[in-house]
């Protein structure tokens, strides 16, 4: 006889089935794919740049250079770089060199070399006076004998002889007057070698150079800052005006075809600075050699961007000042962009991940064009989708992924 109890039985079976769906239920939970967690970015429509970004630094369009037109001495300058200066102002001021000193033999000759220019000037002045004395005496003896000649008491050859002795004496006395002009001019040359023998007593000379400022500006170097013998043609200080600024950016020789005079450029200083506004104004067509950070190599070509002067940010700017640029070659309105860190290649076509319902969905796409942030779409998405970024290798088509909250 069975005394076994139905009931119990069945609650046995029970109980295992329910310890084993647990169970079951429990690895499950454990093992199951859980969602991919990923950051996700819109496909939106907008305005595509293609751009070169590289740096530069700014300098003046106009620099003026003060040098000294002759061998001189540098009084010590007054101005400080930055000071601002107007047009006719003097900003530098030079005095004659002093002379040099002679031995006393030399000097003694000089001293005997006056003497005896002073000499000469007395005697060419006596010969001056004995001339006036002789022209007189002569201009009497001609008037004399020009009345008698009208009266009949002497002949007209008698006249005409006293005539032309006067003028013999006006003759001697222009020669005895040049001759002291030259006397004085000799006089005067022996007194000025002497002059250079003698000491100064320290003092400055007379005479001095005032050099003034072609244009307002500011002060923007200065070669000298102190008292000092300068020779001729050489700098003294630079002026220049910091409102009339141009960029200058080096750019691969490579890439530099693809710039036109014309073309917009944003330019910034860094540091969260507002970009500025320019445009490029030349194309230098002579390439140099730069080594880049890599220790390479390069052909660069300078190119030149004008600033918008109205922008409040040049007022701030000077000479050498580094600027990051962005020189813009192409720009497209309404374009479907999406970013580059979403693309995956796919052979020789690209590929994204849309996120649907959880799901990361493959989707082939068309490029238009691409720069280093953005991809311009020609088809494959549409506006307001959602795609992967930095999609990775765990990341396959109806893949769950959980979208990482900011």
């Amino acid at each position: 006889m069975n005394n076994t109890n139905p009931s119990k039985k069945y609650r046995r079976w029970l109980g295992g089935a329910l310890l084993l769906a647990a169970a079951a239920a429990l690895v499950w939970a454990v093992y199951r794919p859980r969602p991919l967690l990923v950051e996700v970015a819109p496909v939106s429509l907008g305005n595509f740049e293609q751009s070169i970004e590289e740096d530069g630094r700014l300098r003046l369009k106009n620099r003026y250079v003060i040098t000294a037109p002759t061998q001189a001495e540098l009084l010590r300058p007054t101005l400080k770089v930055g000071d601002p200066v107007r047009a006719g102002e003097v900003v530098a001021t030079l005095v004659p060199v002093a002379p040099q000193m002679i031995d006393a033999r030399s000097r003694s000759v000089l001293q005997q070399r006056v003497g005896s220019a002073e000499a000469a000037r007395r005697a060419a002045s006596a010969q001056v006076q004995q001339a006036q004395t002789a022209l007189a005496q002569a201009t009497l003896e001609a008037g004399r004998a020009s009345k008698l000649a009208q009266d009949n008491f002497i002949s007209a050859a008698a006249r005409d002889q006293a005539a032309l002795s006067r003028q013999a004496a006006q003759q001697a006395l222009t020669a005895a007057q040049a001759g002291q002009g030259v006397a004085d001019f000799s006089l005067a040359e022996a007194r000025a070698a002497l002059a250079r023998a003698e000491p100064s007593g320290g003092s400055s000379p007379t005479g001095r150079w005032e050099l003034r400022s072609p244009v307002d500006g500011q002060v923007l170097k200065l070669h000298l800052d102190s008292a000092a013998p300068v020779t001729v043609g050489q700098p003294l200080l630079d002026i220049g005006n910091t409102v009339g600024l141009e960029a200058v950016i080096d750019v691969l020789s490579g890439e530099v075809r693809q710039i036109q005079p014309g073309a917009p450029v944003q330019l910034s200083l860094g540091s969260g600075a507002a970009p500025m506004v320019g445009q490029v104004t030349r194309i230098e067509p002579v390439a140099f050699t730069k080594v880049s950070a890599l220790g390479i190599e390069e052909q660069r070509v300078n190119v030149i961007v004008d600033l918008v002067q109205s922008s409040p940010e040049v007022q701030r700017l000077g000479d050498g000042f580094r600027v990051d640029a962005r020189i813009t070659l192409f720009r497209q309105a309404n374009a479907l962009l999406v970013p580059t860190a979403a693309l995956v290649r796919d052979g020789d076509k690209w590929r994204v991940f849309v996120v649907e319902a959880g799901r990361a969905r493959a989707r082939s796409v068309q490029l238009q064009d691409r720069n280093s942030e953005l991809a311009w779409l020609k088809d494959g998405l549409r506006d307001g989708e959602t795609v992967l970024m930095y999609p990775g290798s765990m990341v396959a088509d109806g893949q769950a992924v959980r979208v990482r909250q900011p």
